[in-house]
């Protein structure tokens, strides 16, 4: 049944025609079928998963891939799961690989530079929440029917709470002509260096048509990559070929930050405001530490789709328990509500200071709340989010953004809950009707 010609997902998604075959997905091309819209339909069989000890690497791809919502990125619609499959539902990009395009031939400067400069972007955009991507390659970069380049397959990706106490990553991976030294050493390394320097392979190979760095012994191989010993053709400029040594530096003290990128002329010719992603609905300015000066919002929150609150309140759909025995239970993180979003958002801001936490309130009745302690891995920074289902029912859910888990889950067990108890419906998870409400319950297979 999973294979064949047309399975609807959800009740949401009509998944249609294989498109692409991976070492553990199968690709499908889908369709909204509300909208019409063509969709991607990743499918990962969750007990393969399992076999091959790739838990940590899947629920890692989620996160960080639901954390980078930007132009230059291939977005992540929706997470579903059934007992046996997990179904990423992405943005379709209709016109393949950048891979692709560059086996035909080297690109011109103005094409290379339009795609480094969408990269950039994309890469200076992960950066900023946090998240490093650790294989980027032009197999990896998508073009959609506008020929704009699209960042894709997380992953290799790391967040910022794998990082060790020197506060540098350890893990060894990616691919090894576009793996920078320091990866390779194993004395640990800074991820956002690292995407640089693989940033710098791509832009080479976009220029040339081949790789900067190259043998057919391995061991060869990374001799070069050590050294950064390669050669420039030709007929890249002088202005490409400084650059490149900038981004090519085996040092990583030395190589070239996304800021020096961008101030580079070369870089910023053609660039126009358009090609600059600023996100107001992701900026996240620094905390007012004045309890007092908080920016409300007359705006209405955003409206919970009925099919996302049944994803993530069904212990059928729920992914945060995918993996785990039935013996461990995760801290409740969602919970419904009769009161207005108004209401509970002002709630919400109380009790973050009465647990001493430093509060914003965004416009989208989003509320950031900051420890003004530093805890094992820094200081807790936590978003709750209200949504709107219907005029009665709203839905709240808490995300740590930043911190250790286990300070993440004693704040929501010890610290609101309690402080919330009068005006929640039910907490995901709970069982029974404690709080006046009903569980939600999802057949799956």
């Amino acid at each position: 049944m999973e294979d064949q010609k047309h399975t609807l997902l959800g009740g949401k998604y009509e998944k249609g025609r294989l498109i692409g075959t991976g070492t553990f997905a199968k690709v499908y091309h889908g369709r909204e079928v509300s909208t019409g819209e063509s969709v991607a339909i990743k499918v990962i069989n969750k007990d393969q998963v399992r076999d091959q000890g790739m838990v940590e690497q899947i629920q890692r791809e989620i996160s960080a891939t639901r954390l980078v919502r930007h132009p230059n990125i291939v977005e992540l619609r929706e997470v579903l799961a059934t007992k046996s499959k997990i179904y990423y539902v992405m943005e379709y990009v209709s016109g393949g690989e950048l891979f692709a395009k560059v086996a035909g031939g080297r690109l011109k400067e103005d094409v290379a530079r339009k795609y480094f400069q969408q990269l950039i972007s994309a890469i200076d955009f992960c950066h900023s929440r946090g998240v490093s991507h650790r294989d980027i390659k032009p197999e990896n970069l998508l073009l959609n029917g506008n020929d704009d380049l699209k960042i894709t397959d997380f992953g290799f990706s790391a967040l910022p709470e794998q990082k060790r106490l020197d506060g540098l990553l350890h893990t060894q991976c990616g691919t090894p002509a576009y793996v920078a030294p320091e990866v390779l050493r194993k004395k640990g390394y800074d991820g956002a260096k690292a995407d640089i320097w693989s940033c710098g392979v791509v832009l080479y190979v976009l220029l040339a048509g081949f790789l900067p760095f190259h043998d057919e012994n391995l061991m060869n191989l990374y001799r070069k990559i050590f050294k950064a010993e390669y050669e420039f053709p030709p007929w890249f400029s002088h202005e490409t070929r400084k650059l490149i040594s900038k981004l090519l530096m085996a040092d990583p003290e030395r190589r070239i930050s996304i800021q020096g990128i961008m101030r580079v002329p070369w870089y910023r010719r053609g660039l126009s405001r358009n090609n600059s992603f600023r996100s107001k609905k992701e900026r996240v300015s620094s905390p007012d530490p004045t309890p007092g000066s908080l920016k409300k919002s007359t705006s209405s929150p955003a409206f919970f789709n009925a099919f996302e609150l049944i994803s993530s309140m069904s212990s059928g759909f729920d992914l945060s328990t995918l993996f785990e025995g039935k013996e461990k239970k995760k801290v409740a993180s969602i919970f419904t509500s009769k009161f207005s979003a108004a209401a509970i958002v002002e709630r919400i801001e109380a009790a973050a200071r009465g647990l001493r936490f430093i509060v914003e309130t965004e416009d989208d009745f989003k509320v950031r709340m900051e420890g003004t302690e530093e805890g094992r891995k820094g200081a807790l920074a936590v978003t709750a989010e209200v949504f709107e289902m219907a005029a009665e029912m709203t839905v709240v859910e808490f995300t740590k953004d930043s911190g250790d888990t286990l300070e993440y889950e004693k704040f929501c067990e010890d610290g609101v809950r309690p402080a919330l108890k009068d005006i929640v419906w039910t907490w995901q998870g709970d069982d029974g009707n404690s709080n006046g409400g009903s569980d939600v319950n999802v057949n799956s297979d």
